[in-house]
Order: structure tokens, then C-alpha cells, then sequence
């Protein structure tokens, strides 16, 4: 597989970048409107835990948001990094592949 070939489904890559583009509106705008919160931090609030979330964040992009960006441009952001990184990741896993077969063809020729 070419770097080229990665993009080569064209309607895909348009429905991933639209999706990116307006999960800000199901992650932060409707969300905010109907009150929705995740169930496990409403399960551990009802049995009395703190939130100690924010204490342990190892992540940049603490609940999908990036330090000086909006919420909303945030999510666009988080998404676009997670998407990058299996994109990757799928692309390292097809040229492993594809090297352990030309590998076994060569071993029986």
C-alpha cells in the first residue's frame, strides 16, 4: 500500500471529516441543552464518590477539549487526533502485513 492509497477512498474520508465537523453539536451544544451527563459519573455520584477526574488527568484533551480553544472546536480537534492516530495505525498494520506476505511468498519460491 501506497501513502496515496490511504486516501483513496474519497467518501469515506468526506464522511469522516463531516462527522468531525459537527460532533460539536451532539457533544457540546445538545448535550448542554437536554442536561445530558455521562451515566457512570452520574452512577458514582448517587453512591457518594467524588470526582477526582481533574486530580488524575494524564491527557491533554481532557473531556475533549484542548487548553485555549472552545468546547466545540475542541471536540473537532480531539476527533481529528484520534482519526490521524488509528489512520496510522491501520496503515502500519496493512504494510506489516503485506511485508509478511511478500515474506512467505518469497520463502516458498
Amino acid at each position: 500500500m501506497k501513502p496515496e492509497e490511504l486516501f483513496k477512498n474519497r467518501k469515506a474520508w468526506i464522511t469522516i471529516i463531516v462527522l468531525l465537523v459537527i460532533s460539536p453539536v451532539f457533544g457540546v451544544v445538545l448535550a448542554d441543552i437536554v442536561g445530558y451527563h455521562e451515566p457512570l459519573d452520574v452512577a458514582a455520584e448517587l453512591i457518594g464518590l467524588s470526582d477526582i477526574s481533574e486530580q488524575m488527568n494524564w491527557t491533554p484533551f481532557f473531556d475533549y477539549t484542548v487548553p485555549g480553544l472552545p468546547a466545540e472546536a475542541g471536540y473537532i480537534v480531539a476527533g481529528a487526533i484520534g482519526v490521524a492516530i488509528i489512520a496510522v495505525i491501520g496503515y502500519a498494520m496493512v504494510k506489516i502485513a503485506q511485508r509478511r506476505k511478500e515474506e512467505k511468498v518469497q520463502s516458498f519460491a
